[in-house]
């Protein structure tokens, strides 16, 4: 048996909460290892967490100005050679489908950080990726590593029902984060890809707290539903729309933009029921998408809906927000949706879609200035680069 073999293996024969113990111990029978860490990407994507028991046996590492974020961050291994001790330490980015979990750092003496040894490195990092989500739905160990601070309920209900906050594929890439990210409670995405489509949902439910959490909880629910039942847009929104009016009778409602996307055409259908909104980069050039308003989901009953259509180009990238970004105001009363979102865009357009929405909340921030936050802020980049025959 090879030894990149033997340690795939031996992670998919730990126990959930002991993949970390068993990654060390066949790192360092097989590759000669040191020292094995695993740190992870918390919330709000600014620090990573070491995987460990409380205390964390190690500071919190930043995503910005460090070696192990600069590799979370460009998605790209990092080597730092020590001559003092003749190691090699490896930070190596842990990312399944695009899916930007955290790093796993090795340290290696320094004539076996072979380039060979570093590719299968790199290998078994995803393979990690993937048993972590197989894990986290038998232990919270990954997820208490995840967070910086404690969740408020509403945060925790929400942030349990995303599909990941990065996703990629041949004809596209996307990254969303939501914030406050440990007090979220509103505003939430989906994503679905099948052999033909990709399926983008933003949902933003009225009110505060869990009771906001709870409506958009229902809301995604009812999507995901008819979704999966094989029902096309309109569909979705309709069952939807039922479902929410069906519990709050017209009292409370969710605004949602829903998206689906054909692979091989870049066809896009969408039905915009409430306040999420996009804008287009193409060409250098930043402009919103208009898109025919339609009422939320829940505020009457058996409520119609309709597809709109249009297309997007190989190279378009498209910039979705909630009214907590780009409705923000400065202290000279400018909105962020006016001016400076389009320069946010045109500013981090060198910038990977799994970066960009937190680049761009954090121009909100300057944005708006000392006042707090006084609803959620979600953002969604999509980059287009279409199916190549």
């Amino acid at each position: 048996m090879d030894r990149f073999t033997a340690v795939e293996r031996a992670l998919r024969d730990a126990a959930p909460h002991a993949l970390l113990d068993a990654l060390r111990a066949s790192l360092a029978r097989h590759f000669g290892a040191l020292t094995v860490d695993l740190l992870m990407a918390d919330y709000g994507t600014t620090i990573l967490q070491p995987v460990g028991p409380l205390p964390y046996p190690t500071e919190p590492v930043p995503v910005h100005s460090t070696e192990p974020g600069r590799a979370f961050a460009s998605q790209q291994p990092r080597l730092f050679p020590d001559e003092r001790s003749g190691t090699v330490t490896a930070h190596l980015p842990v990312t399944v489908r695009g899916d930007r979990l955290g790093v796993l750092s090795v340290t290696l003496p320094g004539e076996g950080a072979s380039p060979e040894a570093l590719g299968e490195l790199r290998q078994l990092c995803e393979a990690l990726g993937r048993e972590i989500l197989v894990a986290d739905h038998s232990t919270d160990v990954y997820l208490k590593a995840r967070r910086a601070e404690r969740l408020t309920l509403a945060a925790e209900m929400q942030w349990q029902l995303l599909p990941g906050r990065s996703c990629s594929g041949p004809e596209y890439e996307l990254g969303a984060q939501l914030e406050p990210a440990y007090a979220v409670f509103g505003d939430n995405f989906d994503w679905s890809v099948s052999a033909d489509h990709l399926t983008v949902t933003l949902t933003d439910g009225m009110g505060e707290g869990v009771d906001a959490a709870l409506l958009t909880n229902l809301a995604l629910s009812a999507l995901r539903n008819a979704r999966r039942a094989g029902l096309d847009l309109v569909g979705q929104a309709v069952l939807a729309d039922q479902a929410v009016y069906g519990q709050h009778r017209g009292s409370a409602h969710v605004s949602v933009l829903l998206l689906r996307i054909h692979l091989a055409t870049g066809r896009l259908e969408a039905v915009d029921a409430g306040s999420p909104r996009i804008w287009r980069l193409r060409g250098g050039a930043v402009e919103p998408v208009g898109l025919e308003a339609q009422l939320p989901l829940g505020m009457f009953e058996d409520t119609p809906y309709a597809v709109q259509h249009f297309r997007i180009e190989a190279g378009d990238r498209l910039l979705f927000a909630s009214d907590g970004v780009y409705e923000v105001a400065s202290h000279s009363g400018e909105r962020f949706g006016e001016r400076a979102l389009a320069r946010a865009m045109t500013s981090t357009r060198l910038l990977p879609p799994s970066q960009v929405p937190r680049a761009v909340l954090a121009e909100l921030a300057r944005h708006r200035g000392e006042p707090p936050a006084d609803d959620d802020a979600m953002v969604l980049c999509l980059d287009w680069h279409g199916r190549r025959s």
